[in-house]
């Protein structure tokens, strides 16, 4: 038997999946469980076998990566920057007035190239497009954070938000950003996170 989460399992057996335990209001103000029910088991499949469903997708792992070791000295990704020291960048913007905003091809490499000229490093990127002449919800997930967007192309608006810590410079990657939507106008805001006071 081997524990994965305080949750036993047989041996042969994969970790179990991360469940969430979801109870929310529902529109009436009453409580819904929407359609999650607690489970003091793993997941089986069809054939009673568990199921880990992030395994598949390189998500769960038993072992650390061989970058992860105990003997280095960690590195401390927080940045100083005009005697304050904080986790990271995190920008906001608006983009009024812009286009290209429904083909998710065009919005990952926008998004990518703004990524690498920031000096970050891609890990993972996922686009999801509402229907032909919709908007696109996005992110790439950063060694260094995040870049995300949302569109409405029926206003032209991109709602873009760009998370980076360590040596990464999301302001470098607003150009490519810029020619890829062609806004007409850009609200801008930026946030230190993680403030050490």
């Amino acid at each position: 038997m081997r524990s994965f989460f305080g949750i036993v399992a047989k041996k042969d057996l994969h970790p179990p999946p991360l469940l969430i335990m979801f109870r929310g209001l529902g529109p009436r103000g009453c409580r819904e469980d929407f359609g999650l029910r607690p489970s003091n088991r793993p997941s089986t499949g069809r054939k009673g076998y568990a199921v880990n469903a992030l395994g598949p997708l390189g998500m769960v792992s038993e072992t650390p990566s061989s970058n992860q070791s105990n003997t280095e000295v960690p590195k401390d990704y927080f940045v100083e920057k005009d005697g304050v020291k904080f986790a990271g960048t995190h920008l906001l913007l608006d983009f009024w007035g812009a286009s290209n905003l429904t083909d998710p091809g065009h919005i990952d490499r926008a998004l990518r190239e703004a990524a690498e000229t920031s000096g970050a490093t891609i890990l993972h990127g996922h686009f999801h497009h509402f229907s032909p002449n919709g908007g696109v919800s996005g992110v790439l997930v950063l060694a260094e954070s995040h870049i995300s967007i949302h569109t409405w192309p029926e206003r032209d608006f991109a709602s873009i938000d760009i998370f980076m810590c360590g040596d990464c410079d999301p302001y470098l990657g607003l150009p490519a950003l810029k020619a890829a939507f062609q806004p007409r106008t850009i609200n801008l805001s930026e946030n230190r996170r993680g403030l050490i006071a």
